[in-house]
């Protein structure tokens, strides 16, 4: 359990059976090379700023992750999940290039996108929330189909939702969960 601002590559190489839990703000490199520990970063409480729509992480979180998990209360700067081969990991946002040279794992994006989602995705799936209905004008495509979700999918989005939730207490996921009939609609599949 942390609090405050932390440093370059906060949880970088994490093991399996180690969680660390940040209630402030981190630096660049979150998650780098990720090996399976879990990761759940929230804002400061009492914090007057709507998580959804600041920055909380920095640029190239999740790089090269090969397992573990990465739950982030906020938006994530830059290049989110560039490599990622095997870890799950759920955001309210992100900067440009998510998801780039992703070739596995399992990410959930809950707000806007930058533009170039998933340049040179081969692998993984990314679910994102397109609540303005655009996000096909910032998705590389040359990569990636667009889909509507199973029921399958359902069932996963809904689980990412509901733990994240409960690690960092998401009103994100709180509103998606309370009218989920209406909110599932919106999330498309990579």
């Amino acid at each position: 359990e942390l609090r405050g601002s932390v440093g370059q590559s906060f949880g970088a190489w994490l093991a399996s059976g180690i969680s660390l839990r940040l209630e402030g703000e981190a630096n660049d490199h979150v998650g780098k090379g990720l090996s399976g520990g879990r990761i759940a970063i929230r804002p400061p409480r009492g914090s007057r700023r709507a998580a959804e729509r600041n920055v909380i992480i920095g640029n190239v979180a999740l790089y090269g992750a090969t397992a573990g998990e990465l739950f982030v209360r906020g938006v994530a700067g830059e290049r989110f999940a560039v490599r990622n081969s095997g870890a799950t990991a759920v955001v309210e946002g992100t900067g440009d290039h998510a998801c780039e040279y992703m070739t596995g794992g399992v990410v959930l994006i809950l707000g806007r996108t930058g533009r170039n989602v998933a340049a040179g995705m081969s692998g993984g799936i990314a679910y994102v929330l397109d609540s303005d209905g655009e996000f096909s004008t910032r998705c590389n495509s040359g990569s990636v189909d667009l889909e509507e979700l199973s029921d399958e999918d359902c069932v996963t989005v809904r689980a990412l939702l509901q733990r994240h939730r409960a690690l960092t207490g998401s009103g994100v996921a709180t509103r998606l969960l309370r009218d989920w009939a209406a909110a599932r609609a919106q999330f498309i599949r990579l």
